[in-house]
């Protein structure tokens, strides 16, 4: 690797860290934290705003940022395999924001870098997530990062109905179906419910907050978000 290049990943790792140590810097780049102690010591003489030291750790000063990145052509066939994988499968508010910023990427590459992208054999045919789930996933989606609690209607995998009141902590896909992992206040306990078995999604006007043992660390700790219901 050039040590310009270096010089830009060690960059790109503090400021994607709240505190970067050497250590870990020297393993990723595997190079010497002795050749790390001098890059950073290069970077700070040329005005990037690293703060710290060689023991303690580094971090970016706030506000600092970068030009616009350029990618690579095998980067930019892999955001375009992205892109066309998830389109299908994710919420239309999501998908539409991916085909954006995909544009904005591909306009702005070299001709032949763009040509690779767009010339990719990668191709993820519309099926599994129909239009339904698609549209209650942006709902649930919104709800979970504007903390809005939820009231949902939802048939079980022996069909009986049952009317939960949940915090939505967050939506995962598994390859054939969409889960709401939540805190199921009806249960006192975590849940989890298939998108596509959810018959209503009323948004209450009740917001809520992290809470030890509610929270989605709380659930990864506890389970593998395997049981579904």
């Amino acid at each position: 690797m050039r040590r310009a290049d270096r010089l830009f990943q060690i960059v790109q790792l503090i400021r994607g860290r709240r505190l970067t140590t050497a250590a870990f810097l020297a393993e990723r780049l595997e190079i010497s934290p002795r050749s790390i102690y001098r890059d950073v010591a290069a970077l700070q003489a040329q005005g990037v705003p690293i703060e710290g030291e060689a023991g303690v750790g580094y971090r970016m000063r706030r506000g600092f940022d970068l030009p616009p990145l350029m990618f690579d052509a095998r980067e930019a066939q892999a955001l375009v395999a992205c892109v066309r994988i998830a389109q299908p499968r994710i919420d239309p508010a999501l998908a539409a924001g991916a085909e954006d910023a995909l544009a904005k990427i591909l306009a702005v590459l070299p001709a032949a870098e763009r040509a690779a992208a767009e010339s990719l054999s990668v191709y993820a045919p519309s099926i599994g997530t129909d239009p339904q789930t698609r549209e209650r996933l942006q709902r649930l989606r919104q709800a979970t990062e504007q903390r809005i609690k939820l009231r949902l209607t939802y048939l079980d995998l022996k069909d009986d109905t049952s009317v939960r009141t949940v915090r939505p902590l967050g939506c995962f896909f598994w390859g054939q179906v969409w889960t709401l992992a939540a805190w199921c206040e009806s249960r006192e306990d975590f849940r989890n419910f298939r998108v596509d078995r959810i018959q209503t999604i009323e948004a209450l006007d009740a917001r809520f907050r992290d809470e030890p043992g509610r929270t989605l660390p709380d659930l990864m700790r506890l389970y593998d978000c395997d049981d579904v219901g």
